[in-house]
C-alpha cells in the first residue's frame, strides 16, 4: 500500500499529514447465493443455540431430547418383548408429540426473526446483495429445516429400531417414507404460520406467547367441535371442521394419502376427495404464509 508524506514546519513546529491511499478488493464476489446461503445456515444453527451462548442451547437441545426418548423407550421395548409391530405407527409419532413440536416452533420462530426486527438490523441485510425474497427463503427454510430435524430424528431411531428387532423390511421402510412426507409437510405448514406470527412483532415474549396460542386454541376448539358433532351424529362435518388447525389438516392428510389412522373422533378420517382439499388447503396456507412474509419484509427493508 503506498503512503504519500508531506510535511510542514511553522516556527519550529512540525506537522506530519499522512496520505494513505486505499486500494480497491481485488477478492472474490460471492454475490447473492452466498449470501443466501450464509443466512440459511447461520439461522439453522441458531434454530439450535449453536454458535450462541450455553443458555440459547437449553432448550432446543432438551426439546430434541424430549423427542426422541420415547421412540428410544418404544424401540426397547419392541427388542425385548419381540414384537410383531411398533407401539406408534411411523405417521403417528409426530401428532402424539404435537405439544413439544409447538413449544419448540414457539421459542425458535421469534428467535429467527423478532430480534432482526428488534435491533433494526433488517435494513443491513438488504444493504448488501442479499434481496427481500432472499431473506425469507432463508429464514423459510432455515426454519422447516430445524423441524425437520427436530421431527425426523425419532422416526430414525424408531426405523433403526424395527430393524433391530427383525420387524419386516418393507412394511417399515414402507411407514418410515410415509413418515418422513408428513414431517416435512408439517414442518413446512409450522414454519410458515410461526414466522409469519413472530414477524409481526419486535418483542420475542409477545411471539412466544402468540405462536402457543395460535396453535393451541385452534386446536382445542376443533378438537371440541369435532367431539360435539359426534355426539350429535354431525359425523360428515367432522372432516370439514379439521380443516381450521395445523394440526387437525396434517392428520386429514396423512390419513386421507399416507395410510395413518385418524385421530379425528370416532377414527374416521378424510375421504379421498376431502383429503385432496386438505392437500391444497395446507399448500395454500404455505404459500400464503411465504407471501406475506415478502410483503411484511418489503416494508421492514424500507
Amino acid at each position: 500500500m503506498a503512503v504519500e508524506h508531506s510535511t510542514a514546519t511553522q516556527q519550529g513546529d512540525q506537522t506530519r499529514i499522512h496520505n494513505i491511499g486505499y486500494r480497491s478488493y481485488d477478492g472474490p464476489r460471492l454475490g447473492r447465493s452466498y449470501a443466501t446461503r450464509s443466512l440459511f445456515s447461520q439461522s439453522l444453527r441458531g434454530s439450535y443455540g449453536l454458535g450462541r451462548s450455553v443458555k440459547s442451547k437449553v432448550l432446543p437441545m432438551l426439546l430434541f431430547v424430549v423427542m426422541c426418548v420415547p421412540a428410544a423407550i418404544m424401540v426397547a421395548v419392541a427388542v425385548a418383548t419381540k414384537a410383531r409391530e411398533l407401539p406408534v405407527d411411523y405417521t403417528r409419532y409426530a401428532i402424539v408429540m404435537q405439544a413439544v413440536i409447538s413449544l419448540y416452533l414457539a421459542s425458535q420462530a421469534p428467535q429467527s426473526v423478532s430480534r432482526d426486527l428488534r435491533f433494526k438490523t433488517v435494513p443491513l441485510y438488504f444493504s448488501r446483495p442479499i434481496e427481500t425474497a432472499d431473506y425469507v427463503r432463508a429464514k423459510f427454510a432455515a426454519l422447516a429445516s430445524a423441524l425437520f430435524l427436530l421431527t425426523g430424528a425419532p422416526l430414525i431411531v424408531l426405523y433403526a429400531g424395527a430393524l433391530l428387532a427383525k420387524l419386516d423390511f418393507a412394511d417399515q421402510t414402507k411407514g418410515f417414507a410415509q413418515g418422513l412426507v408428513s414431517v416435512a409437510l408439517l414442518s413446512l405448514l409450522f414454519a410458515g404460520i410461526g414466522l409469519v406470527i413472530a414477524s409481526v412483532t419486535p418483542r420475542r415474549g409477545f411471539g412466544i406467547a402468540a405462536v402457543i396460542a395460535v396453535l393451541t386454541i385452534s386446536y382445542g376448539a376443533v378438537s371440541t367441535l369435532q367431539a360435539i358433532a359426534e355426539v350429535q351424529d354431525s359425523s360428515g362435518a367432522i372432516a370439514w371442521m379439521g380443516l381450521f388447525s395445523p394440526v387437525t389438516l396434517i392428520d386429514g392428510v396423512q390419513s386421507a394419502f399416507l395410510g395413518a389412522d385418524s385421530a379425528f373422533p370416532g377414527g374416521v378420517g378424510p375421504s379421498t376427495g376431502e383429503g385432496v382439499v386438505y392437500v391444497l388447503v395446507t399448500l395454500g396456507l404455505v404459500a400464503a404464509a411465504y407471501g406475506l412474509l415478502l410483503r411484511r419484509y418489503r416494508k421492514v427493508g424500507l
